[in-house]
């Protein structure tokens, strides 16, 4: 069966730091691409940043470039979001999501399809300025 959950948002001033993680079960994070979206109330779903051992780098979204960092950790199983230098519009509830590892997924993060079968519960990020 499986399972995601994110967690590690939190209220934090614009310039902070946050870490987000994202704990997979039922399945290998090795195996598999994971992706990190995000949607502000009002706002588009967006995809933030994507890593899978198919592709030869990470992804990140051109909003988040040089501020997060994605990596993966398969011991634990878990995927992390490193969110450096955080600013307003960072504000979202942020969740993380498993495709297939084919070469190339990453940079299609914005049009995966995502469901209950794929995606698991968000954690609200809130950037003060």
């Amino acid at each position: 069966d499986v399972q995601l959950q994110a967690s590690g948002g939190g209220l934090v001033q614009a310039g902070g730091s946050l870490r987000l993680s994202c704990a997979a079960s039922g399945f290998s994070v090795d195996d598999f691409a994971i992706g990190w979206f995000r949607q502000a109330p009002g706002k588009e779903r967006e995809g933030v940043s994507c890593i899978s051992s198919s592709d030869d780098r990470p992804y990140y979204a051109d909003a988040v470039k040089g501020r997060f960092t994605v990596s993966s950790d398969n011991v634990e199983n878990t995927v992390y979001l490193q969110m450096n230098d955080l600013k307003p519009e960072d504000t979202a509830e942020y969740y993380c999501a498993v495709a297939g590892s084919a070469r190339g997924i990453c940079p299609l993060l914005n049009h995966w399809t995502l469901s209950d079968n794929n995606r698991g519960q968000g954690t609200l990020v809130t950037v003060s300025s």
